[in-house]
């Protein structure tokens, strides 16, 4: 028995001793550990001051610049009063949506929002940045613009809950170690994303400024993430495209909002030189943004807009010259031309269509900027200022063209584009139109569905053929506009373009709007190519009616407005369906009616002529009969019967 006591206690004794190295190594540890993020924070802290003007900053405070702590360096962030931005100035937007409080809500628990369109993922409890739930890579790229942060910011704003304030800290802190500018994490730092981050973040500076949680190691993390962006954003120049804009705005907004970094002079001067040659090289002269989709085209009018107004409330807007603003204000005209009697977009190339009177906000700042009546008209959903006189509108070098009846939301209204390659969010599409009448989009545009992820359904949407035009054995045509004719008047509105879709065709289409309720168009197929020749017609989501033999298709809305297609040729027609679809959300799609007519075109045919009038109607169908002379070889001459009223034309094409 004393044996076994003597083993005990030896082993009592082993277990006590080998438990107090284990205590004396975690704790010599976990002095390591904190003295190790001790010197991290401090060699952090050392790196921003190397970064900023530290004299005038103690002077602002008053102390020696040896003396300059982080705790010193926040406070004097938090009084200073000489910098403004949007967002300490009480503009900007405030209204919080349901969107907004869900997308709060969810980021408090880690569940974060990529592309809007696509669900919200659990990004983990150590949030995992690099994370690409879906094969969509929009998804993660747009992570890292932090959506969900803007609608943090804007919920705390209104709240004052330190728990939003609390989560934002700890994720931005969390991201900026994480997500360092090296090629591991090049999807976090595409110059788009930079950009975007750029112009947000300054905001969300202001958003939790004064919040208990906003510490010192906070504002060392944040500081030092801007001027890394910005060095970054002085190297990434993607001239000529909308990326630049972004590029050039998010260099913008760090450098006026934190004119204590010793470059931040540079930064600021070159992101005024980039947005002073852009919008000359960008904008065309009738004020439509370069890539000739309404989304971009909104998009370019902020970038411009912001950066312009960030400088003017900081006494630089002369930075700018008076042209500048003058380009803003032409492009701000496009909307009310382009868009739809109920103001969604005609959604030609990577656009969707939006919701009723999206841009009403827009149009009231604009009419304050620049007194505008009619964009009061707009802002106010016609119950404000005065609407346009004019009806129709040319867009001539971007090759848009608009009708309509009137400015009432139920006006009928055709929109066209013919114009030159915008780059890559545009499609080959020339010739097509969109169609609106009696508060309905009876003919829309196809819409782009995604940008990545499914590339076969990205480039279905970019067919010639599911657009209404007219193609060369269903092929893709080429981008070569040209405008022989506009002229309007109070009975007849008039376009003529051409197209040389093809090597050895060409297509001209001829749109005549007549009395403001009716269409007529005639597509020629010009040159010696020989093959199938289509015209292309697709009618919105619906049932609908097709009469091969009287070439003839007519929409089947229920207590709705509908359309009448009817075509006729000196050449022999066949009616066909084809595969349809639309999309007006990203990465949604429906089906729809689509159709054809087809002409076997010989190489020794110098044309073939298609001729359709396209009707829009409410309840019933109505009379009307069309007779064409196909004989005419130099001019367009026809007869419209209306309920037994002959009405005659004859139209000079040289």
């Amino acid at each position: 028995m004393k044996d076994d006591a003597t083993v005990v206690l030896k082993f009592n004794n082993m277990c006590n001793l080998l438990t107090s190295i284990f205590l004396a190594l975690s704790m010599s540890l976990l002095s390591l550990s904190v003295n190790a993020q001790t010197e991290s924070a401090k060699s952090e802290f050392e790196t921003l001051l190397s970064r900023l003007n530290v004299q005038e900053i103690a002077s602002t405070n008053q102390i020696d610049n040896s003396l300059l702590g982080a705790e010193q360096l926040l406070t004097y962030f938090k009084k200073r009063k000489h910098v403004m931005h949007p967002a300490s100035i009480g503009k900007g937007p405030s209204k919080v949506s349901d969107r907004d409080k869900k997308w709060a809500s969810d980021a408090l628990e880690h569940i974060f929002v990529g592309q809007p369109a696509l669900p919200s993922f659990f990004c983990g409890d150590d949030i995992d940045w690099d994370l690409s739930p879906v094969s969509d890579m929009e998804w993660k790229w747009q992570l890292h613009r932090m959506y969900f942060w803007n609608a943090m910011g804007k919920v705390y704003a209104s709240s004052k809950d330190e728990t939003y304030a609390e989560a934002w800290c700890d994720q931005l802190v969390d991201w900026t170690k994480k997500n360092l500018h090296n090629l591991e994490h090049k999807d976090a730092w595409r110059s788009i994303e930079a950009g975007v981050r750029g112009r947000n973040w300054t905001t969300l500076f202001y958003r939790f400024l004064h919040s208990k949680h906003f510490n010192d190691e906070v504002l060392i993390a944040f500081l030092n993430s801007c001027y890394d962006h910005a060095e970054y954003l002085m190297t990434a120049y993607s001239a000529g495209s909308n990326w630049a804009l972004i590029e050039a705005e998010g260099l913008a907004f760090i450098a006026f909002t934190f004119p204590e970094f010793k470059n931040a002079a540079g930064w600021k001067d070159e992101a005024i030189r980039r947005f002073n040659i852009e919008i000359d090289n960008q904008v065309n002269a009738d004020g439509y943004q370069q890539e000739l989709t309404m989304n971009y085209h909104i998009g370019s009018i902020n970038w411009f807009m912001r950066s312009y107004e960030l400088a003017q409330i900081n006494g630089e807007g002369s930075a700018f010259p008076e042209t500048f603003v003058d380009k803003i204000e032409r492009m701000c005209e496009v909307p009310m031309k382009v868009c739809l009697p109920d103001g969604t977009s005609p959604q030609f190339g990577d656009d969707w269509a939006g919701k009723p009177h999206q841009f009403a906000s827009r149009f009231k700042g604009w009419s304050e900027r620049f007194d505008r009546d009619d964009f009061l008209y707009f802002a106010s959903k016609g119950t404000e200022g005065e609407a346009p006189e004019e009806t129709a509108y040319m867009l001539d070098e971007s090759g848009i063209y608009s009708f309509r009846s009137g400015w009432e939301e139920d006006a009928i209204c055709m929109v066209m584009k013919c114009g030159p390659d915008g780059g890559s969010h545009c499609q080959p599409d020339n010739g097509t139109f969109t169609l609106f009448a009696g508060g309905k989009n009876l003919m829309p545009d196809a819409g782009s569905y995604v940008y990545s992820g499914d590339p076969e359904g990205r480039s279905w949407f970019r067919q010639s053929k599911v657009h209404q035009t007219l193609t060369l054995d269903g092929m893709n045509s080429a981008f070569h506009p040209s405008l022989v004719k506009w002229e309007t008047s109070d009975s007849l509105d008039m376009v003529i373009v051409e197209n040389q879709s093809y090597p050895d065709l060409k297509h001209r289409r001829s749109i005549f709007f007549i009395d403001k309720k009716y269409f007529v168009i005639v597509d020629d197929a010009i040159g010696k190519a020989s093959g199938v020749v289509d015209i292309h017609f697709q009618l919105a989501q619906g049932n609908a009616r097709f009469d091969s033999e009287n070439l003839e298709i007519h929409s089947l809305n229920k207590q709705e407005w509908n359309v009448g297609v009817h075509t006729m040729s000196d050449s022999e027609v066949r009616l066909e369906e084809e595969e349809g679809w639309v999309s007006f959300d990203y990465s949604k799609k429906e089906q729809r009616p689509a159709f054809k007519f087809s002409i076997d075109k010989k190489r020794d045919e110098k044309k073939v002529r298609f001729v359709s009038l396209i009707v829009p109607y409410e309840q019933e169908i109505p009379k009307l009969a069309l007779d064409f002379d196909f004989s005419e070889e130099e001019n367009i001459e026809f007869q419209l019967s209306i309920d037994g009223e002959i009405k005659s034309y004859k139209i000079l094409l040289k």
